[in-house]
């Protein structure tokens, strides 16, 4: 009995003894936390007096997108940032800001005619903040169906 008892205690000392001698773990490349990734910031878009409704889309977008901050922006809003951008205020429509019983319009739209089609944009509560698409020209060269306002200032 006394000689398995030494095997064991010989068995463990062996296991103790080359337990010490493995290599400590290294750092697992795989499981480091990646470094960030940083991206080049998006370049700037421009107004594009020779291309498509559709390539001068995204700047049309841009310069809504940031009168939309401004929860309260009005038609005017709009039709002014989009003069400032280069836009010609000739070839734009917008609805009035207010119905007919004088509450503020759940949404406006307004619009720039282009060469092959039609930059709108929508903005307001109902529609959940600023939308735009492309469209053909209507008759009579127009973009938006219905009542719109003059863009008389």
């Amino acid at each position: 009995m006394r000689s398995g008892a030494v095997r064991v205690l010989v068995g463990l000392a062996i296991t103790v003894s080359l337990a010490g001698c493995t290599q400590a773990p290294t750092d697992d490349p795989t499981s480091a936390a990646p470094e960030p990734t940083r991206t080049a910031p998006a370049p700037a878009v421009t107004l594009l007096p020779d291309a498509s409704a559709e390539e001068n889309k995204p700047f049309f977008d841009q310069v809504n997108a940031a009168t939309a901050e401004n929860p309260d922006a009005g038609g005017r809003d709009f039709i002014d940032a989009l003069v400032a951008a280069g836009f010609d205020k000739a070839t734009m429509e917008v609805t009035k800001d207010a119905t007919t019983l004088g509450a503020r319009a759940e949404s406006i739209q307004f619009s720039v005619r282009w060469s092959d089609g039609c930059l709108i944009g929508q903005f307001g509560p109902a529609v959940d903040g600023y939308h735009s698409t492309v469209q053909p020209v209507l008759g009579g060269d127009r973009c938006l169906i219905g009542e719109t306002r003059a863009i008389d200032w």
